[in-house]
Order: structure tokens, then C-alpha cells, then sequence
């Protein structure tokens, strides 16, 4: 009876060990679920999900930053870059293709590299504080609270910079092309004026022109209070 009896046990364990990976693999797909429904809403502006999604998957893709960039402060500043990614580019996901988290992860890991690569190439800067002893000089910086956007705050900077990249696609070619490099790139008028091989009054022409109807788009699309007001 003994041969039966741990038959009939190893046969229950067996059940039982299934039946938990069947549980979890469940929980695993509804989560997955859950963030893929949760982007779908982001694509369509919907800010409640975005800040959901921010409080849901926030803390892995900072982890996932951390593990390529160390420096706590520009992950975290990095992921706030991501984040507004994410909202711009919600739509672009496809469930079909991907897990919500996979292609959040892979989100994060690129921007991550990039980042890490792009400070890589830049130059190191010497700090101009001393430091009074080299064992216990904290950064005060360290000892103050976050000051980082939120999830609505930043939801706000992902909506407004997208109002702006509507705006300036609705601008002639001359004056996206001037605006760009004045701004953008911090030419000034007459090394636009250089850079496009046009006279000077016609760049600046240009520009003037630019802002004032970038300013009436954003003043229309609530982005920016209207002027005398």
C-alpha cells in the first residue's frame, strides 16, 4: 500500500505545482493586458491612464535605467524623458507584436544607451566647489527633496510639446527652417542668414512672422495665455 500511497501524494503535488503556474501565468497575462489597455487610452490622451501607467511601471523602467546609468539623478531625469516618449508615442504599439512591458523596457533601454553615450562624447567639466574634506563633503544637492515632474506635470510638458510640434508643422518651410536654426541650434540672424544664403532681411522677415503665428497657434490650442490677457 506504501507504493500506492506516495503515488497518489507525488500525483498531488504534481496537480497542485501546475495549478499554481497556471495561476500565475494567468495574473502575468492580466497584468500585460491591463498596461496594453492602459496605452490604448494613452494614445487616445486619456491623462488618468497616463498617470496610471506612470505609477504602475515607473519604478521597473527606473530600475531597468539604473542598471545601464547608475547616476540615480540623471536616471531619474531620464525617465522623465521616457515618459513623455511613451506618451507620444503610445500609438505606435501594437500588442499584436509585443508585451506593454517589453515594449516599455525596450523604450527605456534605448533611451538609456543613447543617453549614456551621448555623455560619454562630452567633455568632462572640473566642479568650482571646493570640497572641505573629501570623506564627509555630501552634495548638498543629495539632501534636498526631488524637484522632478510628476506624472501630470509631466504630462503637461508631453501635451504642450506636442501642441508645439503641431503649431510649427503648420508654419511654411522658411519659417520651420529658420525658427529650427535660431532656436534650436542658437544661430543668430545673420548666421542664418549665412547658413541659408539669404539676405538678412528676408531671414528675419521669417522669423518674425514664424513667432507670430506660432504664438496665435498656441494662443488658439490654450497652450499659452493670449497676449493682454
Amino acid at each position: 500500500m506504501a507504493p500506492a500511497s506516495s503515488n497518489a501524494s507525488a500525483s498531488a503535488s504534481a496537480s497542485a505545482s501546475a495549478s499554481a503556474s497556471a495561476s500565475a501565468s494567468t495574473a502575468a497575462q492580466q497584468r500585460a493586458d491591463a498596461l496594453a489597455a492602459l496605452l490604448a487610452r494613452v494614445s487616445l490622451g486619456d491623462r488618468a491612464a497616463f498617470a496610471t501607467l506612470y505609477q504602475q511601471t515607473a519604478a521597473h523602467l527606473l530600475g531597468v535605467i539604473l542598471r545601464i546609468n547608475s547616476d540615480r539623478g540623471q536616471a531619474e531625469d531620464l525617465l522623465q524623458e521616457i515618459f513623455v516618449k511613451i506618451w507620444g508615442a503610445a500609438g505606435s504599439f501594437d500588442a499584436q507584436r509585443a508585451q506593454a512591458m517589453t515594449w516599455l523596457t525596450s523604450i527605456a533601454r534605448h533611451r538609456a544607451i543613447d543617453s549614456l553615450r551621448r555623455r560619454q562624447a562630452e567633455p568632462a567639466w572640473v566642479t568650482a566647489r571646493a570640497s572641505v574634506d573629501d570623506g564627509d563633503d555630501d552634495d548638498l544637492l543629495d539632501q534636498m527633496a526631488s524637484d522632478g515632474a510628476g506624472p501630470l506635470e509631466l504630462l503637461g510638458q508631453a501635451v504642450q510639446a506636442r501642441v508645439v510640434g503641431v503649431c510649427l508643422k503648420g508654419l511654411s518651410g522658411e519659417q520651420q527652417q529658420t525658427l529650427a536654426l535660431a532656436f534650436y541650434q542658437g544661430l543668430s540672424h545673420s548666421e542664418v542668414a549665412a547658413q541659408l544664403r539669404q539676405p538678412l532681411g528676408t531671414v528675419k522677415s521669417w522669423v518674425r512672422r514664424g513667432l507670430q503665428a506660432l504664438r496665435q497657434c498656441l494662443e488658439r490650442a490654450g497652450a499659452i495665455d493670449a497676449v493682454g490677457t
